[in-house]
């Protein structure tokens, strides 16, 4: 199938995990399709290593066990993983598999236009990005607001070990994903962050020490109340097309917040974030961007970087670092 397409090319084959780490060591490739349940060690055991071999090519899972259900998926991509595929089962894509394949893949890097979530975003001029700043510390801030898409989850794994068990400020999370996964999710940045983690419902407070994810159908955005900050729920059409989408929360945390808080643009196609990294810089608050090295797909902070609304862009871990140091003020 990946033969019949005019873009990409096998160059190889290999029946288990060992065979491909060898491969690796002395040949580059683009993309490396790796299976889950295979002789030896497994996929998700390999995964970490592969990626590591791969110098920067990026890991498609392709295995029915993807379909066992978002905790198998969500752990693949927080161990770095690209996007996963489940394999075709009897009837499953009604013949279209190839045609999916091929899609799946191409998602990974073409450069496209200001469409929405599925856009990728046109890379950035040299010249508009700002250095990679050694931004040695941050001014003191209340809240941190991250927004993700195509390869953030393994970026805010890595972003969310830096952080210290002492941090107290509340952490709020919008992640491109289904609803069906947010329980899983949540579950799995509570264990990350060794910190409680909830799905926002409409009206929830805000409390220091927390995590806080906008679930899959809905914006999440902050309000102020007598007793400090809350959650509230929206489903309005958003100028990226996403739900749920990255400017809202950060729109409406600069608003709260202003200068006291903290933006985070990680890894994912398209410019969502963007219009709100600018009003954050706006209210005197700093953007920290991942960098492009590091991203699986540099759309979002590409474009955030692009617009000269990054103050820092900067590699997930050394993020999680810079924000435990401000905490610590």
């Amino acid at each position: 199938m990946v033969e019949g397409t005019r873009r990409f090319h096998v160059v190889a084959a290999l029946g288990e995990a060992r065979s491909a780490l060898e491969y690796l060591r002395t040949n580059r490739v683009d993309i490396i399709l790796l299976d889950i349940a295979m002789p030896g060690i497994d996929g998700l055991t390999a995964l970490p290593d592969v990626v590591l071999a791969g110098q920067g090519a990026k890991v498609l899972i392709v295995s029915s066990s993807a379909d066992e259900g978002a905790a198998t998926t969500l752990q693949a991509l927080a161990l770095g993983a690209a996007d996963t595929l489940v394999k075709p089962g009897v009837g499953a894509f009604g013949g279209r598999f190839a045609e999916v394949l091929e899609e799946r893949l191409s998602k990974l890097f073409e450069p496209t236009g200001d469409g929405g979530c599925s856009a990728r975003a046109q890379p950035p001029s040299p010249a508009a990005v700002r250095p990679r700043s050694p931004l040695a510390m941050l001014e003191p801030f209340q809240i941190v607001a991250i927004g993700a898409s195509t390869g953030g989850i393994h970026a805010l794994s890595q972003l969310l070990r830096e952080i210290p068990a002492s941090f107290q400020q509340a952490i709020l999370v919008t992640q491109h994903l289904p609803p069906s996964f947010m329980h899983y999710f949540a579950t799995q940045l509570a264990v990350l962050g060794g910190r409680p983690c909830e799905v926002a419902t409409d009206r929830l407070r805000i409390r220091p020490g927390r995590i806080i994810i906008a679930p899959g159908e809905a914006h999440l955005r902050v309000v102020r109340t007598s007793e400090g900050a809350a959650i509230r729920l929206s489903t309005e059409w958003a100028k990226s097309g996403c739900m749920p989408s990255v400017d809202p929360m950060f729109e409406s945390v600069a608003e709260v917040y202003a200068s006291r808080a903290v933006g985070v643009v990680l890894s994912g196609m398209g410019r969502d974030g963007c219009e709100g990294a600018g009003r954050l810089i706006e209210a005197g608050a700093p953007v920290l961007a991942q960098d492009q090295a590091t991203s699986v797909v540099w759309g979002m902070p590409g474009a955030v970087a692009n617009a000269g609304r990054a103050t820092a862009v900067l590699p997930p871990d050394e993020i999680g670092r810079l924000i435990g140091r401000g905490a610590a003020r």
